[in-house]
This record gives structure tokens, sequence and C-alpha cells, in this order.
């Protein structure tokens, strides 16, 4: 199966050895567990390592002897083809799998990709509050302000110097919104890390997570 946002390309390697192709199927959830039908219990399935990869294997797998996801960068015949359509492509897999020569990737289930999800959001929001908070460490250095009276320039002595800055209108402008913009992503990381510890602790796959500092994180490994 050639994995795609809308649909997937089928292609099928007879026990003859021919491989043809089998059309294609909606990457829907109705439309997949309806494929599955077609499918017999001792059927191989071979998919690309890509977005949605994972729930259209835990679809699948109850109704085939297995379910096989590929690393297509480790592909050359994929990923090095001069043509390229998603036939070809669906069809090589086809032929690597039945071969015995594709490689495959660990395919995690619901519970470890949801993790996987909190930990990639998380990340992305602690991000976006290092560029606000460094475009507010900004304000002061351009009009020469000095150093901050306190070691943290987000707390509650260092906010109360930054509001006492004498600043052109547009610095001001742009200081408070970044002192807006920190708030309202500490508040989005603190809702997910509340989320996050009992997802974590309670997966049997994940070292435990403990909280070390607010927004820091430490792991060590089950007694």
């Amino acid at each position: 199966m050639d994995v795609h946002r809308d649909f997937c390309e089928i292609a099928i390697a007879e026990p003859d050895g021919q491989v043809r192709s089998a059309g294609r199927v909606n990457s829907k959830v109705e439309e997949l567990e309806l494929f599955e039908g077609s499918l017999a219990a001792d059927d191989v399935v071979a998919l690309e390592a890509t977005s949605g990869a994972g729930l259209i294997a835990e679809i699948i797998q109850p109704h085939v002897a297995a379910v096989v996801v590929a690393n297509t960068r480790k592909l050359p015949q994929i990923s090095r083809a001069k043509a390229k359509t998603d036939r070809l492509d669906a069809r090589t897999l086809a032929r690597l799998a039945a071969s015995g020569f594709l490689e495959t990737v660990w395919a995690p289930d619901e519970r470890t990709r949801a993790l996987r999800r909190l930990c990639a959001r998380r990340e992305a929001l602690v991000r976006a509050r290092t560029r606000a908070k460094n475009e507010a460490h900004a304000v002061p250095a351009r009009n020469l302000c000095g150093r901050p009276p306190a070691t943290d320039c987000f707390g509650k002595k260092g906010r109360a110097w930054l509001a006492e800055l004498q600043l052109p209108v547009d610095e001001r402008l742009t200081l408070d919104g970044c002192l807006r913009q920190i708030d309202f992503l500490d508040g989005e990381i603190g809702a997910l890390e509340a989320r996050r510890v009992p997802t974590a602790v309670g997966s049997p796959a994940t070292p435990v997570a403990v909280p070390w500092t607010r927004h820091t994180w430490s792991r060590r490994s089950p007694a």
C-alpha cells in the first residue's frame, strides 16, 4: 500500500511472482474497514511509514497474518527511482515484501502515538515561548535599559521592572504583546503537562517521567 493523505494505492504480489496493480482505496476509516474484508488471513500487508500509517496498520492487523511498515528513506528502489508514480511505488513495496528484502520499522500502538503527539505539541509550545522571551529580552537591550534586577526577567520582580521602563510606543507594544504571549503559552504548556504525566506514567513502554521543575523534565528507569 502506497499511502497518501487522500488514498492508498494498492498492489498485489501473486504466489507466482507476478505483481499487479489493484486500484485505490480512500484513506478513510470506513473504506479501509471495507477493504480489509477483501484480505485473506494469510496475507501480509506492507505500507509506508508515513502520516496515518499507524492507524491504517491498526485497522488491518486483526484480519491478516502480518502488517509490516517500511521505512521508505532506506528504500533506494523507491526514493531514487527515475520514474516515480504511486502505482510504481506500490508495486515496488509489494515486490520487496514478497521477496523478504523490505526493511521495516516498528509501528507504535495508539497509546504511544498519542504520547508522541503530546510531546511534539509541548516541544512546539516551548519553542514558541522561547521566541517570545527572546523578543521581549531584545526590547530593553535595544533601548539601553541595562540588566534586569532579577534572574528571571518574567517573574514578579522582573515584570515590575519591565513595567516601569520608559520605552517608545512601538517598543512598549512589542514588549507587552510578548508578555501576553508568554502567559498564554505558559498556560498551554501547563495544561498539556497535566495530561501528559498520567499518559506517560501509565504506559508500560515508557520510562517513568518525573517533573523536577515546572517546565523541565528528567527521566529515570523504574526501580
